[in-house]
Order: structure tokens, then sequence, then C-alpha cells
């Protein structure tokens, strides 16, 4: 597969991570509300998409993903990607794989193992945005960066 191919198909990836972010939310919309304030959802964009040259067959992608005050993320995977997560503004609460919640600040970090379970991804703030990037190393054919869990 050529760089133009591979960056396409990458990119379709991360679009398809944001559509099915959408379709959760109008799935969510049309549910019955639980209480009358729901917490916001994430909004994520694409950073950049780079084959690993020393690495075949792995690519490197970064999503910036921005939380408005309380916003969260529901309960998701990522496929068998290695993930890093880094602050870049704000406080953003995390919990992996039923180990303990943590509040990461600008300029902190974690990872996740292929397979993780990430059941917390939410703004540690209901006053203050935050904003993460989210670094994927994936196999290069991975499509599915992002899976959230069914309910």
């Amino acid at each position: 597969m050529n760089l133009r191919s591979l960056i396409t198909a990458t990119t379709f990836a991360v679009l398809s991570v944001a559509a099915a972010s959408q379709a959760v939310d109008a799935a969510e919309a049309s549910a019955p509300a639980a209480s009358s304030a729901t917490a916001p959802r994430e909004t994520i964009a694409p950073a950049f998409v780079e084959p690993i040259a020393n690495v075949p067959g792995k690519t490197m992608t970064a999503l910036i993903v921005d939380y408005a005050p309380g916003g969260k993320t529901p309960a998701h995977r990522h496929g068998q990607a290695f993930v890093v997560g880094y602050v870049l503004s704000g406080a953003i609460r995390s919990q992996v794989d039923g180990g303990e919640t943590h509040v990461y600040h600008a300029g902190e970090h974690w990872t996740e193992k292929p397979g993780a379970h990430h059941t917390v991804s939410e703004n540690a703030s209901d006053t203050e945005p935050a904003r993460l990037l989210a670094i994927f190393v994936a196999d290069s054919k991975d499509k599915d960066l992002v899976t959230v869990d069914k309910k």
C-alpha cells in the first residue's frame, strides 16, 4: 500500500470514529433521559497520521480530543492499538482496566496496553474545558481505533 492510500485509509478510520461518536450521540438523544443533566460528549479532530518507517505495517495516528466542562467519553476500547494519552490543557480523569482512577493535568500522560478497557475518560472540571492528544500505534490496516461499549 502506498503512502497516499495509507493516509486515506487512516483518515477514513478517523472519520469513522467521528461518525460512530455521532451515531452514539444520536442514539443517546433518542433514548429516554435518565436525568435532565446529560454530560456533553467529547469532540474529536484528526491531528496527524504517519506510517512508522522502521516498523513496517504500523502507523501512528494522533487525535485531538476536546472536552467541554463536565464532558465525558463513554467506556471504550482501542482494539489492538498501543495508546498514549497526553493532556494538552485542563485536567482529565481516567481509569483503565479497572485500575485506580487518576486525574492527569496539562503536561502529564498515561499509556494503555493493546486491548485495554478505558472505563473512565472525562474532563475533571465542571467549569473549565480540557484538551487531550491521543496517540495510537496500530497495525496500518486497523480501521477501528475507538470502539464504544454497547449499552
